[in-house]
């Protein structure tokens, strides 16, 4: 049997809707999971994606050709049909469904299982086939429950202020630096941002995601008025002169990769909190159990281990090469 979905040099390609998910090089129709730039890249003909990732693409991308589906309408492409299910790993991030002559695959695309109350929760989708990322494919992943995690930034932003102290988090610009904003307690003081945070909040606010207040940070920011402040930022910003300006300040990240002590380490920060946008072990588990697949292709991150595990838990489960990235990985504007 012909697979709905296979591997090429340009991404996942289906050849009876003539067109690739989340392709790495030029094609001429892309159906794109989310914005991150592992997943949606320039130099595609035609750009494909929910309704609420297409302002994200636009800012990121430049002037594309992009049209946009709701979550769970489907449209034919050739002999396929597609459809756009939430992925809960940020703001208008899908699922891929594909079906061709009753055979169901779906690609996950990045995703999480646990609700974050700011994102669309995920919604799993019944296939035959699975794709699935595995970017924390290894039982030592476990997230904690979202409010301990909000407790515990809050507490070390509180000690910092408490010392009229700068507290410096690194956390991508897109969906993690969102959700850590969600998280924080505003009664602690004011909370500045990097440009590439800045200017992705402006895109979602525009949305009408409910953010709190922000300050950008500029050459003129007065910093000195604003001792104590939370200052989010891309992590690659931290070590840089732009970060300097803010005096001896205490430094953390946020990153699933932050479970990892030797990684904890290598990023020298004073504080390490591990808060995630992908699906921690249980939670893969869970996903691939709800979708009933009779086959599981594991890409994006533990992959050989991954599916030796699923094979020995029962699962018909091999790794599919691809060219993404992960969290630590995604490049982050200088800005």
């Amino acid at each position: 049997m012909t697979p709905v979905l296979r591997a090429t040099d340009r991404g996942l390609y289906c050849a009876a809707g003539d067109f690739f998910i989340d392709p790495w090089r030029p094609v001429d129709r892309a159906l794109i999971t989310h914005g991150h730039s592992d997943h949606a890249r320039s130099g595609h003909g035609r750009y494909l994606c929910t309704r609420a990732a297409a302002p994200v693409l636009r800012h990121r991308l430049g002037d594309i050709r992009v049209e946009t589906l709701p979550y769970g309408e489907e449209r034919r492409i050739g002999d396929a049909t597609v459809s756009f299910h939430p992925a809960g790993h940020l703001p208008g991030s899908a699922q891929i469904r594909v079906a061709v002559g009753g055979e169901v695959w779906v690609a996950s695309g990045d995703y999480k299982t646990t609700p974050d109350g700011l994102c669309e929760p995920f919604e799993p989708v019944r296939c035959h086939s699975f794709i699935t990322e595995c970017t924390f494919g290894l039982p030592v992943f476990k997230w904690a429950p979202q409010p301990e995690v909000a407790a515990q930034i809050n507490a070390w932003w509180a000690q910092a202020a408490g010392q009229g102290r700068f507290a410096l988090l690194g956390a991508y610009s897109l969906g993690k630096a969102q959700r850590v904003l969600s998280l924080l307690d505003p009664g602690i003081g004011p909370v500045l941002t990097h440009g590439a945070v800045e200017a992705t909040n402006a895109v979602l606010r525009a949305q009408g995601l409910p953010l709190p207040e922000t300050t950008h940070v500029t050459p003129d920011t007065d910093l000195k008025a604003r001792a104590g402040a939370l200052v989010i930022a891309p992590p690659s910003a931290l070590g840089s002169s732009w970060a300097r300006r803010f005096g001896p300040a205490t430094t953390a990240f946020a990153s699933g990769w932050m479970a990892l002590r030797g990684i904890r380490r290598r990023r020298a920060g004073d504080r390490g909190f591990v808060l995630s946008d992908h699906a921690d072990w249980p939670g893969l588990l869970d996903a691939i159990r709800a979708t009933g697949a009779e086959t599981v292709y594991a890409t994006h991150g533990y992959t050989e281990i991954f599916a030796r595990y699923l094979n020995s838990a029962g699962w018909n489960a091999q790794p599919l090469l691809t060219e993404y990235g992960g969290e630590e990985t995604e490049p982050e504007s200088p800005a």
